[in-house]
């Protein structure tokens, strides 16, 4: 019996989770629902012993994926790595679906062998939006969003940067620096067809809740008609106390994990 490395994309539904990290308390057992626990407990059902899910990073709780990934070491060669895919989802409830699986090599890691994360954040710039989108949107009212000036603030987020103005406090990170490949808005419409605005950012590593507050400042520099400047300002600035408000985690998705590019520093 041979073991295998199998890498798992994942997409999941953050609204009742309390993030992706499995949480245990004093006894060993799971204090909160996470997304890992309960994967790792599908894992357990296949394989009848405890297995380690590694993933490519963390969401906090209310935040969703589309494109998470994590990687797992199976005692196992029964199982052809696809039909995890089928055998997971068996078990696991409806807002975590599996939706790819295969073998990896030996020394693959889900966050170690990351190059980028990608992520989306959706925006209803309205006064209500459909009911299905509540989950999945942040509704900010009376705004009529200038592309044109959002993504002229977003130009200056792209290259090695410290983004300490960013950064939660709290946040463990042993340095603020992040290589940030492009950020950039635009318009999409749901299923509805109604139009949603979208910030979408593209980097090594993210600090913590810096998504949710680049997303938070540069919508508010907009809506006050700021000077041009004032989000490279802010940057320079390295002080969270510059930045603006924290966007809502509901209209935060992981979209994307990719292992093609540039290996950065993490």
């Amino acid at each position: 019996m041979t073991s295998r490395n199998i890498l798992l994309t994942i997409s999941y539904d953050g609204t009742d989770f309390c993030g992706w990290q499995r949480q245990d308390d004093v006894s060993g057992n799971e204090a909160e629902r996470t997304v890992q626990g309960e994967i790792e407990k599908a894992l357990f059902k296949i394989h009848k012993v405890k297995i380690d899910l590694h993933g490519s990073g963390r969401t906090d709780s209310g935040v969703h994926a589309i494109g998470q990934c994590a990687n797992f070491i199976s005692p196992i060669d029964s199982i052809p790595a696809v039909n995890y895919i089928r055998a997971l989802n068996s078990f696991l409830p409806d807002d975590i679906r599996i939706i790819d699986s295969k073998e990896v090599k030996e020394d693959f890691d889900a966050r170690f062998s990351a190059t980028s994360r990608v992520y989306r954040y959706f925006i209803c710039p309205f006064e209500t939006t459909a009911a299905n989108n509540t989950r999945y949107t942040w509704v900010v009212k009376n705004y009529k969003p200038d592309l044109d000036r959002l993504n002229h603030f977003a130009s200056c987020l792209h290259g090695e940067l410290d983004c300490a103005s960013f950064a939660a406090s709290g946040d463990s990170s042993v340095s603020t620096s992040r290589y940030i490949d492009n950020a950039e808005f635009f318009m999409q419409k749901d299923i509805w067809g109604n139009d949603l605005l979208v910030f979408q950012i593209e980097a090594n590593a993210f600090l913590w809740k810096m998504v949710r507050t680049l997303t938070g400042t540069l919508i508010n520099l907009d809506k006050e008609n700021a000077p041009l400047d004032s989000m490279q300002k802010i940057l320079e600035a390295k002080d969270r106390t510059k930045a603006g408000v924290t966007a809502p985690p509901q209209g935060l998705f992981l979209y994307q994990i990719k292992y093609d590019g540039i290996r950065r520093h993490v």
